[in-house]
């Protein structure tokens, strides 16, 4: 049998500082999954995010040939600079044309104007000759009464052969004359009131008329309105500060209204959409700070802030929202979609793209 060997000192001293080292490496993950969990509680993370914006689509309102293009892809554009044009020569012929319909229906507008006011002073007039004629009938009727009066006297009288007869004949002559003012006066009188109401009549047809012409004119106004605006829009202006994207048009292409033609990508105003799982979002409140790397530059850190929580998960939105309902249900956690916005001036030289794929950190308390 071989002899036991006896431990030395040696050994005895190898174990101890094996123990202290295990130990030291357990007392180290310990702490390091302490913080680490720590951390985790405080730092909710998701590589289910991708950076968002606005995209405004060009497209003409009116068809035409396409006629100048001042935008190259990927060129920024400020707000209201010109992108294209279109021949504007058939919309040029439309707008002279609706002008000239307006000014025709103005001129015809003026005209009947004018002959209203001209009817109004004929009524004034045949008003003032009406109400001389009337004061003329009224001293006739008053001269006729006295001329009946004095003939009926002179007639007594000659019948008591106080006065001779040729003062009768005279009393009688007069009242015939009186009597045939009277007629006279009478017919001018009815005369000057048919005019009157002639002209009158002539007034409401004219002014009938006007209104008549007021809504053409009104019309045409509009139908110029409409012609102008169509021939503006032959030129078509940037909606916004951006990038020209997806330019789909060349010189002399045919387009229709609404046909889709480039878009124009507004990078000043991205924000950051991270699809969070349910379970993570039981103390993400607005307005709590948030840590972006991008893939794209991984030595780079963004920053930025809760907006908003989306008011239902991604798959009630879908297309074909689950039917959990009917047939087999299996229980899956849900994402709902969180809006980040970017601090301003963390991305002051516009490097973020839309669509590229980021990883968010939310800092909870």
């Amino acid at each position: 049998m071989e002899e036991l060997k006896t431990p030395t000192p040696q050994n005895h001293r190898k174990k101890k500082i094996a123990a202290l080292i295990f130990a030291g490496i357990a007392i180290t993950g310990c702490i390091t999954g302490f913080f680490y969990l720590r951390y985790k509680s405080t730092h909710l993370t998701t590589d289910d995010a991708f950076i968002e914006g606005n995209v405004h689509t060009i497209a003409s309102k009116v068809q035409g040939t396409v006629k100048n293009i001042h935008v190259k892809s990927n060129q920024f554009v400020r707000k209201g600079d010109v992108l294209l044009e279109l021949d504007s020569a058939d919309y040029d012929v439309k707008v002279k044309e609706m002008l000239a319909g307006l000014n025709s229906e103005k001129a015809k507008l003026l005209e009947v104007e004018a002959r209203i006011e001209t009817s109004k002073k004929q009524i004034a007039e045949l008003s003032a000759r009406a109400n001389a004629i009337n004061g003329l009938f009224e001293v006739q009727e008053a001269n006729l009464k006295q001329a009946e009066s004095d003939m009926k006297r002179a007639e007594g009288l000659y019948k008591e052969e106080i006065i001779p007869k040729e003062k009768y004949e005279k009393a009688q002559t007069n009242y015939i004359s009186s009597l045939a003012m009277v007629k006279a006066a009478s017919e001018g009188l009815k005369y000057s009131s048919l005019s009157v109401e002639t002209q009158r009549s002539a007034l409401k047809q004219a002014e009938a008329g006007k209104l008549v012409l007021m809504s053409s004119v009104k019309q045409k106004e509009a139908l110029l309105d409409a012609a102008q605006l169509n021939y503006d829009y032959t030129k078509i202006y940037a909606p916004a500060d951006g990038y020209v994207t997806k330019k789909a048009i060349e010189l002399g292409n045919q387009i229709q209204a609404g046909q889709p033609l480039m878009a124009v990508v507004a990078l000043g105003d991205v924000h950051v959409i991270a699809n969070y799982k349910e379970t993570q979002l039981e103390r993400v409140k607005v307005g709590q700070k948030v840590e972006i790397k991008v893939d794209t530059y991984p030595g780079k850190k963004f920053s930025g802030k809760v907006e908003s929580i989306m008011a239902g998960t991604g798959a009630v939105f879908s297309l074909f929202p689950a039917e959990n309902a009917t047939g087999n249900f299996v229980k899956v956690v849900q994402r709902i979609p969180v809006k980040i916005i970017l601090d301003k001036g963390t991305d002051p030289e516009h490097v973020l793209r839309i669509g590229m794929s980021v990883e968010p950190t939310i800092i909870v308390k």
